[in-house]
This record gives structure tokens, C-alpha cells and sequence, in this order.
């Protein structure tokens, strides 16, 4: 007869109904196309794509982030607060089992009531016992709650997995961008050491009465101009190599190159269709997650409505001497079944529901806007890369004529056709196209990596490999959502 009566009371709770409404993916108004995009172009974005950038620096630089980087290491750990969460919520659809053991002597006044017969008034007391208790989830509020719990880890993880992959671009354009800076950094001392040359030679000019003080006057001028831009590119190149430190998880420092920015290869445009795109960003995954965990508290919330049943049980040995504990008439034993149901409650179970239900309507809208916010920052990257490369091949045709018209002016002027003034400007006006030449050089490949980083890609799956351990010196888990599908038990 018990066995029967636990049997059923097993199958009910495995077989109950779940309240609130089961998760459906909402459906995506996605553009068929992007605008721009290259249809030659291969589907690189599941590769480690910044390897085709052909420097072997860089590469070590990402290898360093991916290891020591704390923003990867606090996501590391939040993912492991996650994990166990999900362990404590689902242990609560399983009963809870306990062992005791009690021991005490006591003394109570002759004659008590309290004393058996033919026991003094100071005896010893020791008992053992088993309890257990279980909460049966006929209506599925811990099965909800397990199902969110599950969500909100799978969310994590891929939170993590966003960390990478704005770890990864995040070092590669500061990367490019030190190489840029390099590169302005180059045609300023190459200029200043030209407008150095030519100050030397009008100094000697004046000297010897061949030019006027106003013309040596403007060469110094030039001179001047030029070495005051020293100082503020290298100031930028040491607060660049400072924040790419951080990235990397180190002290401010210095940073090593092996490659200059002419040198750098530009990866291949990767394709990719808008459904492509739901898979492989881990920021979307990440909100899909979060839905589903608000959506099954819906159904948590409801739960509250329906009655509570739980059962408890005892089992164990009391006894006044130690040696006897375990023999004899000493056991005790007793089980109890409890049913709560909410009468009145002033509205708090409504309040629950509602809130649960506008939290999911929150969930919902923040993944619909995530999505529109990925096709934007795929659509600006393919755009940018596209138009930078026009502006790049605009950019070197005006460098070239205006380096041609440097040359000229110089002749003309030499030839007394024409005033220094001409010669000043035409120079002011190479000088600056070199440095807007090479900002836009920087720009391309910062371009290229907005792109990767915004299609996402399976690479991420692999570069979680190269982090070397979590927050407490542990092996990284490469897979929660595993640990949390894998444990045994009723699946929610």
C-alpha cells in the first residue's frame, strides 16, 4: 500500500502540469540583404581572422588578452555563480534528505513526571535519526524556476563569449590604430627633419643677402609647425599602448610591433546572410536567453495560485544508553503530508504575475532591438569598409599631386617665378594629406575588425580555448551548457 501510495505521488510529480506559456523564438523582420555588401567576398568570419593580418605580433598581443585580460576572467567567474545557481534551484524538484544526531544529559527533580519509572533524576538522552522532505511540483513552479535558472546560465556563457569577442577587436584596433600613429608619427620626423634642411640653407641665404627676413622668417615658421605635432602624436602613441596594456590585462607599458602599417595585410570581407547572423553573435544569444528565463518566471509566478504540497518523513532510534541506541524498542518514526493554498493575499500573487510578465515584455523588446542593432552594425561596417577603401585610393591620387606640386613650386620658386608663400603652402598641404592618408589606412583595418566583430563568427568557440584559467586558478569550463543539460533528473 505505501509503496503504491509513493509511486503515484512519484508519477504525479513527474507528470504535472507546467503553468505559463512554453518559449516560441519570436519571429525576426530581417532585411533580405545587406546594402554594400561584397557577393565575391568568402565566409571567413569562422576563422581567426586577425592571423590575416600577417603579424606575428598581433597575434601574440590577442594570445596575451585571451589569458590574462580581467574583463574575461570576471566573465569566467560569473558564469561559474550561474552554474550554481542552476545546481541549487534544480535540487530543490528532488527530496532533501538529512541525518542527525543528538546527545544530552539532563538532571530534573525528584518526583518530575518527566522521569520514566525506575529512572533517576539525572539520565542520559541520545537519539539518531534520517529526515526528508520534498516538495512535489505538481504545478511546475520549481520546473519554471529550474527552466529560468538554465537560461540565466546559458546566458552567462554567452556573455562570455561576447567578452571575447570584444576583447579580440578591441585589441586588434588598438593595434592598428598604434600602427597608425607609428606611421604619422614617421612623415612627422621626416618633415621636420625637410623643413630642418631647408631653415638651414634660408639662414645661410640671409646671410648672405639672397633672401629677405620675411622669407626666413616663414621657413621657421613651417619648422616650427611641423616639430609641434611630434609631441602630440607621441602622446597619443603612449596613451594608446597604455590602454592596450590594460586590454591585455598588464600594467601600462610598451607595446611591441613587428610589422609597420604599410606591411599589414587586409583580411578577406566576409559574407553573410541576416539568419547567419542570429548564430553566431554571442550579444543575441545572450538576450534570447534572458527572454526565455523571463518568459518560464511567468509561469513560476502563476504557480503561486495553485496549492503547495510537500511531504516529510522521519525515521531514527532514541534510547538512554548509547550501547542500545540501535537495539531494542528504540526506534521512532513518523511522516507527514502538508498542502498550503493561498487564501487571500491582498494582491501579491497578481503582483508577482504582472511583474513577471512586463519583466518578459521587457526581455522581448531588448532582443528585438539587439537584433536591429546587429543588421545596423553589420550594414556601417560593410559601408565603411567599402567607402574608406574609395576615400583611401581618393586620398593617395591627392598625395601623389600634391607631392608632384611640392616639387614644382620649389623649381618655380628657385627659378624666381614665384613666391616662397606658394612653396609654404604646397608643403603645408602634403604634409597634412600624409597624415589624413595614413589615419585612413588605420581606418580600413579598424573597418575590417568592426566587421568580424559584428558578424561574429565560430571562432569565438575556439578562442575560449586559449584562456588559460578562471578567477580562482581553474580550468575555464568550456561548455556549461553541457554540465547544465547533462544532469540527471527531470528535464523542465
Amino acid at each position: 500500500m505505501r509503496t503504491s501510495y509513493l509511486s503515484l505521488v512519484a508519477l504525479l510529480a513527474l507528470s504535472g502540469c507546467l503553468l505559463g506559456p512554453n518559449y516560441e523564438r519570436p519571429a525576426v523582420d530581417a532585411p533580405p540583404a545587406f546594402r554594400f555588401a561584397e557577393s565575391d567576398a568568402k565566409a571567413l568570419v569562422n576563422t581567426a581572422w586577425w592571423e590575416q593580418f600577417q603579424d606575428p605580433a598581433l597575434n601574440a598581443l590577442i594570445a596575451t588578452a585571451l589569458a590574462d585580460n580581467k574583463d574575461v576572467k570576471i566573465a569566467a567567474a560569473r558564469v561559474e555563480q550561474f552554474l550554481g545557481q542552476f545546481v541549487t534551484t534544480r535540487s530543490q524538484l528532488f527530496p532533501q534528505v538529512a541525518a542527525g544526531f543528538d546527545a544530552q544529559r539532563q538532571r530534573v527533580p525528584l518526583g518530575s513526571t518527566q522521569l520514566p519509572p525506575g529512572v533517576g533524576p539525572v539520565f542520559n538522552q541520545f537519539q539518531a535519526t534520517l529526515s526528508a522532505s520534498w516538495e512535489i511540483d505538481f504545478f511546475g513552479k520549481l520546473r519554471r524556476q529550474t527552466e529560468a535558472a538554465r537560461a540565466n546560465l546559458l546566458a552567462s556563457e554567452e556573455g562570455r563569449r561576447a567578452t571575447i569577442l570584444t576583447l579580440v577587436a578591441s585589441v586588434a584596433s588598438s593595434y592598428v590604430n598604434l600602427l597608425s600613429l607609428d606611421r604619422q608619427l614617421d612623415i612627422a620626423k621626416s618633415t621636420v627633419a625637410s623643413r630642418a634642411a631647408s631653415v638651414h640653407v634660408f639662414q645661410l641665404r640671409f646671410s648672405g643677402g639672397e633672401v629677405s627676413q620675411m622669407e626666413l622668417a616663414q621657413s621657421q615658421s613651417e619648422y616650427q609647425a611641423s616639430l609641434a605635432t611630434i609631441p602630440q602624436i607621441e602622446l597619443q602613441i603612449a596613451q594608446q599602448e597604455d590602454a592596450l596594456s590594460i586590454l591585455l590585462g598588464h600594467n601600462p607599458g610598451v607595446i611591441a610591433r613587428d610589422r609597420e602599417l604599410d606591411d599589414l595585410a587586409l583580411p578577406a570581407v566576409p559574407a553573410g546572410l541576416p539568419s547567419e547572423l542570429l548564430e553566431r553573435r554571442p550579444d543575441l544569444r545572450q538576450a534570447e536567453q534572458d527572454l526565455i528565463a523571463a518568459n518560464a518566471l511567468i509561469g513560476a509566478a502563476r504557480a503561486l495560485y495553485f496549492p503547495s504540497i510537500s511531504l516529510t518523513g522521519l525515521f531514527g532510534s532514541a534510547s538512554g544508553q548509547f550501547s542500545s541506541l540501535f537495539t531494542g524498542p528504540t526506534r521512532v518514526w513518523s511522516y507527514a503530508g502538508a498542502v498550503t493554498l493561498p487564501i487571500f493575499t491582498a494582491g501579491s500573487i497578481g503582483g508577482q504575475v504582472k511583474q513577471a510578465e512586463a519583466q518578459q515584455q521587457q526581455a522581448l523588446f531588448q532582443y528585438q532591438k539587439a537584433i536591429q542593432v546587429a543588421f545596423q552594425e553589420v550594414a556601417d561596417a560593410l559601408v565603411s569598409l567599402q567607402k574608406t577603401r574609395e576615400q583611401l585610393v581618393v586620398q593617395g591620387s591627392q598625395v601623389d599631386a600634391l607631392r608632384n606640386y611640392a616639387r614644382l613650386a620649389r623649381l618655380r620658386y628657385e627659378g624666381g617665378y614665384t613666391s616662397y608663400i606658394e612653396v609654404l603652402d604646397a608643403e603645408r598641404s602634403l604634409f597634412n594629406a600624409q597624415l589624413s592618408y595614413a589615419q585612413t589606412q588605420g581606418v580600413v583595418f579598424t573597418s575590417a575588425v568592426s566587421l568580424y566583430k559584428a558578424m561574429g563568427g565560430g571562432w569565438v568557440a575556439d578562442a575560449e580555448h586559449m584562456t588559460s584559467t578562471t578567477y580562482d586558478g581553474t580550468t575555464a569550463m568550456a561548455n556549461p551548457a553541457a554540465a547544465a543539460t547533462q544532469t540527471k533528473g527531470p528535464a523542465p
